[in-house]
């Protein structure tokens, strides 16, 4: 299954992957588009050709993160950035022009687009193809697992500028892989493919990269069919225990565990345990 196209929407109806008709969507003739699928929303960037990640896309991704956070019919995510390239990083050209004052000013908007992308209360599947640099390698740290394309190349090559990742690399990356493999990628700015990608954990799955938005969205989908609210509050207790102590850590889980009981899902998950066996329930 290719990406949805990049330039889907004419009227307000994107066709999906496959011809499937799309949801209509909210969408202007910009960098970046939400286009909704069987309870899956694609995430896109499009911004020939290394998808650089300049100012305008990076306020474009809070926003689409921010509606599909809202979004009902949005029940999981995809991040994709097409079929050669997932994102080589920021604007590097944009970025020259920018002294101390002016990017003291744009961090913090720069990192709260990341951060959006990651709060997104819903599973998130990063599709990586291609070169997943600096930016392209901090947005896919985003999501909650990474496929990644037999060509995918990860790297956080900063340090090659003089400058260390400014989108969220030195904390989510440290998380994620330990930080010796965090610091290793950092402080050389070394690309590594997707195999040793997949070995050090940086990503969960490596497919031929034809395959990976098709996997990424069946995996998606199948996410979208479950418990909604048991899968925010899944997502939420395992990011927020990480910020903290265990004793805060399972009191977050046994809040949300015992405020499960007043779902109409569990309801739903237990009577169908209980009439049919396990995992036949059909959940909202």
């Amino acid at each position: 299954m290719p990406g949805p196209p990049a330039s889907a929407v004419t009227n307000g109806t994107a066709p999906g992957p496959c011809g499937r008709p799309l949801a209509p969507v909210n969408l202007h003739p910009m960098t970046v588009s939400l286009e909704v699928s069987d309870g899956v929303g694609t995430i896109r960037l499009d911004r020939p050709p290394m998808n650089a990640l300049d100012v305008a896309t990076q306020d474009r991704l809070r926003e689409l993160a921010e509606e599909a956070t809202r979004r009902d019919d949005v029940r999981a995510v995809v991040l994709y950035g097409g079929e050669k390239v997932f994102a080589a990083g920021a604007d590097i050209k944009e970025m020259q022009a920018m002294d101390h004052a002016a990017m003291v000013l744009r961090s913090k908007a720069l990192q709260d687009s990341f951060t959006a992308v990651a709060r997104i209360p819903k599973p998130v599947v990063a599709a990586v193809t291609g070169y997943a640099l600096g930016g392209g390698c901090e947005l896919a740290l985003c999501a909650d697992f990474r496929i990644a394309g037999d060509n995918a190349k990860l790297g956080q090559p900063e340090i090659l500028l003089g400058l260390i990742p400014g989108a969220g690399g030195t904390q989510r990356l440290a998380r994620l892989v330990g930080p010796a493999k965090a610091k290793d990628l950092i402080f050389t700015g070394r690309h590594v493919r997707a195999e040793e990608a997949l070995t050090m954990g940086l990503v969960d799955r490596v497919v031929p990269a034809a395959e990976v938005y098709e996997q990424a969205h069946a995996w998606a989908a199948k996410l979208a069919k479950g418990p909604a609210l048991a899968l925010r509050a899944a997502k939420e207790a395992v990011d927020a225990g990480l910020e903290t102590d265990i004793d805060t850590g399972l009191t977050i889980e046994r809040t949300w565990f015992a405020g499960l009981f007043a779902t109409e899902d569990r309801e739903r998950g237990m009577r169908s345990f209980v009439e049919e066996g396990p995992g036949k329930a059909k959940f909202l």
